[in-house]
């Protein structure tokens, strides 16, 4: 039952083919996903009432309405492994239990870290030259990754006064950091 793909790198390959419209090659890579899967959800599932196979389909139907999401240059597992996850999630949640993720199951799909400490400090200095108002919208739309809406409901304002507020901001940003 298991693939006889060897690593990521031949399922990334496996993934821009299929992409392309090579039907052979996304059955290969979906039966070479459900092989890394089965085994990382048969271990969580242990005991818990959940049936692994049914969450596996759930994992290859998600790989395949969200397909477009993973980018080709990346590898394919930690993306299959992150939906297998949402999966087991969901799955878990529907049965009233706890979702413990064990980071050490992970590592090595992880990728290093690509946030400069500096940056980060860099970014905050910045931020700070600006008023709250402000600081708050660029931080919620730039920084947390919120909609525009989504900032706006928070900060009781309407849209187009988070965007102009937003705009500017960045604007005075730009002058003050010699981006213009």
């Amino acid at each position: 039952m298991g693939s006889t793909v060897g690593d990521d790198a031949e399922i990334a390959d496996l993934m821009r083919a299929a992409n392309a419209g090579d039907a052979r090659a996304y059955a290969t890579a979906l039966s070479a996903i459900a092989g890394r899967v089965r085994p990382w959800l048969a271990r969580r599932c242990a005991g818990r009432g959940v049936d692994v196979e049914d969450l596996v389909q759930e994992t290859l139907l998600a790989v395949h309405l969200k397909r477009h999401t993973w980018q080709p240059d990346a590898p394919v597992m930690p993306w299959a492994h992150a939906i297998a996850r949402h999966k087991l999630a969901d799955a878990l949640r529907r049965r009233g239990a706890s979702v413990p993720v064990d980071i050490d199951d992970l590592a090595e799909t992880l990728p290093a870290p690509t946030t400069d400490p500096c940056r980060a400090v860099d970014l905050a200095r910045a931020l700070g030259t600006l008023a709250d108002r402000p600081r708050r919208i660029v931080e919620g739309i730039a920084v947390e990754g919120l909609s525009v809406r989504e900032v706006a409901q928070r900060l009781g304002a309407n849209e187009t006064a988070v965007r102009v507020a937003l705009h500017r901001a960045l604007k005075t940003l730009s002058a003050r950091f010699g981006r213009s």
